[in-house]
């Protein structure tokens, strides 16, 4: 099978997104009208799709409920032409987040522990790690354990059989509440390839509030990773071999960053594994991320302007 064939895949959480946005700030104790709305999310499962919707072939690894929402996230992900074969469970239900979207545009999540929270390493499907292009993780499959030691086996089975690896630390909160020290050893000895933090994360991980500190420093944690450092409405920094370059944004405005950061990752990767440029890579990710920053949720229904963009 030669390379461009092979799939991507990703390992890590499928949840459905229960979106509610306001248009004014909300007061204690008051009421107001907004728009709420349920779409599929996840971190991992949000890169898969897009890293197909780019057109690189996808497939995802997961664990979710034997339930409604289950059986929803297996049909989202077969029209998405991303390869999934479930990994299901009587035990806990498909996992749920609530995505509260401020009148700036800024979300706060509270993620409810699904089934994606409870993937064994016994349950990995190990041919498809093994055959792959490249494997990609999220951080929230190493906050708990499970499914912290099933990703670390992912991880070094994907290494031992030459497989690049890449990393979203996910969440500059949960970081903190993990310890610093102890995300940063259960992550750097796996020979992750490319790192994707945004802003926060990496001040929190190098405790750097410059750009360029936060990308040398997290090059050297990470060491021979490239860093593509996530800035929200500044673009990206991209650091390569200890030189950074800054990717300028492609929008100034936002209407929910719900999924940016996992659009901008999926986008990369795609690109990336396609033509072997991480700039180009980047450029085309500040893009995509761009677009979904203007429209509502971590997934919106693509249109003709994404079409376009993806071409």
């Amino acid at each position: 099978m030669s390379g461009l064939q092979k799939k991507l895949v990703v390992v890590g959480d499928f949840a459905w997104d229960v979106l509610i946005r306001t248009n004014q700030k909300l007061h204690a104790g008051g009421d107001t009208f907004g728009e709420v709305m349920l779409a599929p999310g996840g971190s991992a499962a949000n890169v898969a799709v897009w890293a197909s919707r780019c057109g690189m072939p996808t497939a995802f690894i997961g664990k979710i409920g034997r339930d409604r929402f289950g059986e929803l996230a297996i049909n989202d992900l077969l029209r998405e032409n991303v390869q999934f074969d479930p990994i299901q469970t009587d035990e806990h239900r498909t996992a749920s987040v609530a995505v509260w979207i401020d009148h700036i545009g800024q979300r706060s999540m509270v993620s409810g522990q699904g089934a994606d929270f409870y993937l064994l390493p016994s349950e990995l499907p190990i041919d498809i790690v093994k055959d792959a292009r490249h494997l990609h993780l999220t951080a929230w499959s190493f906050f708990t354990d499970p499914p912290r030691s099933a990703a670390r086996l992912a991880a070094n089975i994907a290494k031992k059989n030459g497989v690049t690896l890449s990393l979203d630390p996910g969440s500059f909160q949960m970081i903190e509440e993990m310890g610093v020290d102890k995300f940063i050893q259960c992550t750097n000895d796996l020979g992750i390839d490319i790192f994707f933090p945004n802003f926060e994360e990496g001040k929190v991980l190098t405790g750097k509030s410059n750009e360029e500190e936060i990308a040398q420093t997290l090059a050297e944690i990470y060491p021979g990773a490239i860093i593509a450092l996530k800035l929200d409405k500044d673009g990206a920094m991209i650091n390569i071999n200890g030189k950074s370059t800054h990717i300028p944004p492609g929008t100034e405005t936002i209407i929910d960053a719900t999924g940016a950061g996992d659009a901008f990752a999926g986008a990369y990767l795609s690109q990336y594994l396609i033509n072997e440029n991480h700039l180009k890579a980047a450029r085309f990710s500040v893009k995509i991320s761009s677009w979904v920053v203007n429209k509502i949720g971590a997934r919106p229904s693509m249109d003709r302007q994404l079409l376009q963009l993806v071409r």
